[in-house]
């Protein structure tokens, strides 16, 4: 791409003169301004504020483009905000590739790079928290604040509000601040326009257009699903998104589409030559790999992120005709389509289900028809299911009494009609057509007061009482709300006094403050994982030379992780499944086993001791009562049962929950290694951390690269060759094969041994024996008689086996990596903890190193069970 540079002789530019420069650098590229993209770069070259309330697809990333341009002009900072990390990280490195690295940075909650770059990409909480601190004196220029929609969202619709009240002029002169607020569906603007020109001194344009570069043609269908996608395709108005409002009804509908006859041959035999190089994981992974070769695409949050870009990419390149997915294509994912299909109007908003507003409506449909590429987007909603169902019937019956209306009235009389599920919020045609027409919903004002927030002001040169009254005076809340929020900000107040962390102060000082600080807060407070400290302090609770140290020390980390409630709540339904069968088998009644049921939870190691400490500290840290402390057990039960990730996948059924297992895995990873004090970390705990990371870049390693990259800070060559990096290249590249890192092979390699001892304790043969048989069929061991021999050799001279955390350790695991007559493999015994203590018998097993790299996992062949052999 030719990069966007600002003049090194301008001096001070005019408006015109920014808008011509910029003009210039779009129509080398081949582009013509839409109008309204046009005027709004224009008044933003005139230095107004600017409200873009224009449809998807007119082109609102070219006028941010122009405001981070204008900003680089006059010397200026400027700042991009956006709802998720996800499209902060993709707009950032899309900037670097206009203005290069050197003038890019971002900050988002647990990653920074190049912060003191002149453009910053961050999270509205990164942006809110700078407004707090800096107020009136923010060192910022433009700011864009993309999806501005989100200001009605219930819980970050704060940090939208926060920025519009305290980046304001101070005594009455100019702000330096610029607003580029921008979405498709931001409804009546008249209070952001009045509020915003009041307090800054500047002037407010709103630029809307209603129409659309690509218009919209809206159909309701009572077709059969499939039919109508069949139909779509059929009339070029493929690729087709097909909107679902839940992961699961994504997937399922997605593996009933399989069928369709949508590919030509020629087109089959280039999506294969595609795809020939991608590298498709066990689990979902094939499920997927089918589909895409059936021209079927799946795209939804639960997904491996590499699976998501796969999807993304052949959608670009054309390759696919339908894609199922969730609600989140409202949100700015990359997937160019022709055709929206909705499944339906209503959706589970969290606590019930409802017809989805205007808004929501408007988003989704929105992203029908592709720039530069169709003359027309298609919308289609289908009817509810039933209805379809009965339409049906009737056309089957109109066509069996044709031109007998008689027969035909009885016929229709007396079929009964199917009736809508239990608890279903239906829509009809009448629904679709009020939506179509109808403007978005005012933004409600979804102001709060934090612990953080209050502490953030007192950085203020200026009295904190008085900068929280007049935030929350100045908030869009209704009176009663807004003496809600005072009661709430006293509340605070006080414990932060009570605490020790606020004095008052006898008399004001110079600033006018009341109050002032007594502790010395860590300089990126607030920005990083929030209960790092908290889990620092709690590391002093363990004991270093305790067996379980290294999982104590993951159990303590995980506490203060977000929960991946669809992974904890797969393990309560394995829990209660395996409960159940115990229950049952003793005879326990029914009421009693649902009261047993009903009790169980999640594991949470050291949650006790935890939540004792936890609250131990928030005497002396109030703030932390912002957060949760959230006992779990993820990391550790892959541990301790020895899990690979496809384990932990199949064991729990979290197939179509991956990229959440996957995400909460490299949380974990990057907590470990950003939080945990040197002088904290075991040689066991840094086995499993570089098992951890192993698993998590096997599995997918684009999150953890991402991360990697940005922690290697601000070098620009390094960002420069990240910018240059084509996205085919990084899914068709080879990956690194799993013995490279022998540290973290040798963990997989002990928990592969240690989970056969598990098996063996629990005298599971048949289990056994299909270890054995996913990478040696023709292995004696292979077969669950051979296993059940050595069980009853062993326990005919011991009574049992243990599988504590003194049986998992090193000593009771001997490997030799270099056995003399067979090269390229180790030799591995795990020693099982009899009840004697005589640890005389064992699993032995080659691990075959190349046929490791092959299968990504480590291949172990058992070869003998019993006594120990020299």
């Amino acid at each position: 791409m030719v990069r966007l540079e600002v003049p090194g002789s301008w001096g001070t530019p005019d408006p015109e003169q920014l808008f011509e420069a910029f003009n210039s650098w779009v129509e080398a590229r081949g582009i013509t301004l839409y109008p309204a993209q046009e005027d709004a770069i224009l008044e933003l070259a005139a230095g107004n504020h600017v409200i873009m309330a224009t449809p998807t697809g007119s082109g609102k990333s070219m006028v941010a483009l122009a405001a981070h341009f204008f900003a680089l002009a006059r010397g200026e900072r400027t700042v991009y905000t956006a709802p998720i990390k996800a499209l902060v990280s993709e707009k950032f490195f899309s900037l670097v590739e206009v203005f290069g690295p050197e003038k890019v940075g971002m900050v988002t909650g647990d990653s920074a790079v190049n912060a003191q770059a002149p453009i910053i990409c961050c999270t509205a909480e990164i942006l809110a928290n700078e407004a707090l601190r800096d107020g009136a004196d923010a060192d910022l220029g433009p700011v864009v604040m993309d999806e501005f929609h989100f200001y009605a969202d219930p819980h970050r619709g704060w940090a939208w509000q926060v920025p519009l009240i305290e980046l304001r002029g101070r005594s009455g002169a100019q702000s330096p601040v610029q607003f580029l607020l921008m979405s498709a569906t931001l409804g009546d603007t008249s209070k952001f326009e009045r509020n915003i020109a009041e307090r800054t001194g500047r002037d407010v344009v709103v630029v809307s257009s209603a129409q659309r570069p690509v218009p919209l043609d809206f159909e309701y269908s009572t077709t059969a699903l499939v039919d109508k996608l069949e139909e779509l395709a059929g009339k070029q108005l493929a690729p087709v998104y097909v909107v679902h409002f839940s992961q699961r009804a994504a997937a399922e509908q997605a593996s009933g589409l399989m069928s369709l006859n949508l590919l030509t041959k020629a087109e089959r035999e280039l999506l294969g030559e595609r795809l020939k190089n991608f590298r498709f994981a066990k689990g979902y992974g094939q499920t997927l790999s089918r589909l895409l070769k059936s021209g079927v695409g799946v795209h939804h949050a639960g997904m491996l992120p590499k699976y998501r870009r796969l999807v993304e990419q052949l959608a670009q390149e054309g390759l696919l005709k339908v894609i199922s997915g969730t609600d989140t294509l409202g949100v700015g994912i990359n997937v160019p389509i022709r055709t929206v299909l909705m499944t339906g109007l209503s959706k589970f908003d969290g606590s019930r289900v409802r017809q989805l507003n205007a808004r929501e409506f408007h988003q989704i449909a929105g992203r029908a028809g592709r720039a530069g590429f169709d003359t027309e987007g298609t919308v289609v909603v289908q009817a509810p299911e039933h209805v379809i169902e009965n339409e049906a019937a009737a056309r089957k019956l109109a066509a069996k009494h044709s031109g007998d209306e008689t027969k035909l009235a009885q016929a229709l009389k007396s079929k009964p009609k199917k009736k809508p599920p239990e608890g279903f919020v239906s829509w009809s045609e009448k629904t679709f057509e009020k939506l179509i027409g109808a403007e978005p919903e005012p933004m409600v004002s979804r102001m709060r007061v934090t612990y953080a927030m209050v502490l953030h002001l007192l950085n203020r040169p200026e009295d904190p009482v008085r900068a929280m009254r007049r935030l929350i005076t100045s908030s869009d809340e209704t009176p009663a709300r807004q003496a809600q929020l005072q009661r709430r900000a006293l509340e605070i107040l006080r414990e932060l006094l009570a605490a020790g962390v606020l004095e008052k102060l006898d008399e004001p000082d110079e600033d006018g403050r009341t109050v002032d600080l007594k502790l010395d807060l860590q300089d990126d407070f607030a920005l990083n994982q929030p209960l790092a400290p908290f889990a620092v302090a709690a590391l002093e609770l363990l004991d270093p030379e305790s067996e379980t140290y290294a999982l104590d020390v993951i159990s303590v980390i995980e506490s203060i992780l977000d929960t991946p409630y669809q992974v904890t709540g797969a393990q309560v339904k394995k829990l209660k499944s395996e409960r159940l069968a115990e229950l049952k088998a003793d005879g326990v009644d029914y009421t009693e086993r649902m009261r047993i049921l009903d009790e169980l939870t999640h594991p949470q190691p050291l949650a006790e001791l935890l939540e004792q400490q936890f609250e131990v500290y928030r005497t002396a840290a109030p703030w932390v009562g912002d957060y949760e402390l959230e006992p779990k057990s993820v990391v550790r039960d892959m541990v301790e049962r020895a899990f690979t990730f496809i384990d932990a996948v199949n064991f729990y059924g979290l197939a179509r929950s991956e990229g959440v297992l996957l995400r909460y895995l490299t949380d974990a990873y990057r907590t470990l290694r950003q939080t945990v004090p040197t002088g904290k970390v075991s040689d066991e705990l840094e086995d499993l951390t570089e098992w951890l990371g192993e698993v998590i870049r096997q599995t997918d390693s684009s999150l953890l690269e991402e991360w990697e990259r940005l922690a290697a800070g601000d070098d620009p060559e390094k960002l420069a060759e990240l910018a240059q990096k084509h996205d085919n290249d990084d899914a068709a590249a080879p990956p690194t094969g799993i013995t490279g890192n022998e540290r973290a092979f040798s963990v997989l390699v002990r928990n592969g041994m240690f989970r056969r001892a598990e098996l063996f304790q629990q005298e599971k043969e048949e289990a056994l024996a299909a270890l054995e048989r996913e990478h040696n069929p023709d292995s004696v061991w292979a077969s669950a008689d051979q296993w059940g021999d050595a069980l009853d050799a062993f326990f005919d001279e011991y009574e049992d086996v243990y599988v504590d955390a003194k049986a998992r350790s090193a000593e009771l695991f001997r490997v030799n990596k270099n056995p003399a007559d067979k090269p390229g493999f180790w030799h591995v015994v795990q020693v099982f903890d009899d009840d004697q203590a005589n640890h005389d018998w064992g699993i032995h097993a080659w691990v075959d190193l190349a046929a490791s790299d092959e299968a990504e996992a480590a291949v172990i062949s058992v070869h003998h069970v019993g006594e120990l052999r020299p």
